[in-house]
């Protein structure tokens, strides 16, 4: 089945989504949607829609095109209007990470999307790839025992210019989702504490605090601690982070956008005080296509009815829980519950 593609937000992340669902023989885009009628007209044209498929009016654009779904790739504080608008005239919605800008509007739209009976999935893309992939199904086969720790580090010096200078908190709201996110879906397990402690190094480039480490409690007993900074110099990290996860009988690490690897402890190790070890057998995942593509893939495949989605938004909103009781946590200089 071909699902019809509404696509509200003309900049350059929205034009990415228009790749891909053009790349993408399960859908079609309809029509375009931004506050700017020029972004719209030129989105349109470099699409091959005529010009009457590009809006300004979100609810006239969904009477006119009637999508299947639409993708709201607005901006976080649009992300709660755009999607209540769309599920309220009962269509689907995929979205951008962050799910909202305030965690009460993310729990508007959970609560839309109940009021609607339909699907709301946010796009955390880097759980389409196939190395993290393969690190999941790794732990979660009970390779390295109980997981007990996670620790991520991510270090670059980001020159953006732009808002991000501006930020209050650039590093832990604008990037730290997509690691706070990555550990849940690593582990399966879910947020419930946060000590951390957010700052601005000397010689730093940007106004608000741009590095972070945090220390997270997580269920199952797992500690979560992660370190980071927009505005280190030299020897950076992957994008995705320097990842070790210590379970109870070994460690994997997954650093450099390099496939994960680790050692446990033989079955038939001896007692000593370092113990004979073993390389952790992995098989390198597939996923149903890299980043957005794997978004869109599973999305449509849950408008197909073939089950729930990664990142429901009941889901989803626990990730972006950790975002803001990070925040609060550095603001207060205290342990907070990580509540959604």
């Amino acid at each position: 089945m071909v699902h019809r593609a509404l696509v509200v937000g003309c900049g350059g992340m929205g034009k990415a989504w228009m790749d891909n669902i053009r790349q993408n023989p399960r859908a079609e885009l309809v029509g375009v949607v931004d506050v700017r009628a020029e972004a719209a007209a030129e989105a349109a044209a470099k699409y091959g829609l005529p010009p009457e498929r590009a809006f300004t009016n979100l609810r006239r654009a969904i009477a006119v095109t009637k999508p299947d779904f639409v993708a709201d790739i607005t901006i976080p504080e649009a992300h709660c209007a755009t999607t209540i608008a769309a599920l309220g005239k009962g269509v689907p919605v995929i979205g951008e990470k962050p799910l909202a800008h305030t965690m009460a509007a993310a729990r508007r739209m959970a609560k839309a999307a109940e009021k609607a009976g339909r699907l709301h999935m946010v796009s955390q893309s880097r759980r389409y790839e196939p190395h993290h992939a393969t690190l999941a199904a790794t732990l979660r086969g009970d390779a390295i025992g109980t997981v007990t720790t996670v620790n991520c580090d991510f270090y670059i010096g980001a020159h953006f210019g732009g808002f991000r200078d501006e930020m209050e908190s650039p590093l832990v709201l604008d990037m730290a989702i997509h690691h706070f996110d990555l550990c849940r879906y690593l582990t399966g397990a879910d947020p419930v504490a946060v000590y951390a402690t957010e700052f601005n190094p000397q010689a730093s480039w940007y106004k608000g605090d741009v590095a972070a480490s945090i220390i997270f409690e997580m269920t199952g007993g797992i500690v979560f601690t992660y370190r980071g900074s927009w505005c280190a110099e030299g020897c950076a990290t992957s994008w995705n982070g320097d990842w070790r996860v210590v379970g109870t009988r070994g460690t994997v690490l997954l650093a450099a956008d390099q496939a994960p690897h680790g050692q446990r402890l033989k079955a038939d190790a001896a007692p000593a005080f370092s113990r004979q070890l073993e390389d952790v057998p992995m098989t390198l995942a597939t996923v149903p296509g890299s980043g957005i593509a794997g978004s869109l893939a599973e999305f449509l495949d849950a408008l197909d009815g073939k089950g729930a989605p990664q990142c429901e938004v009941h889901d989803n909103i626990k990730s972006l829980a950790m975002v803001f009781a990070a925040m609060e946590s550095s603001r207060k200089g205290r342990r907070i519950p990580v509540r959604w």
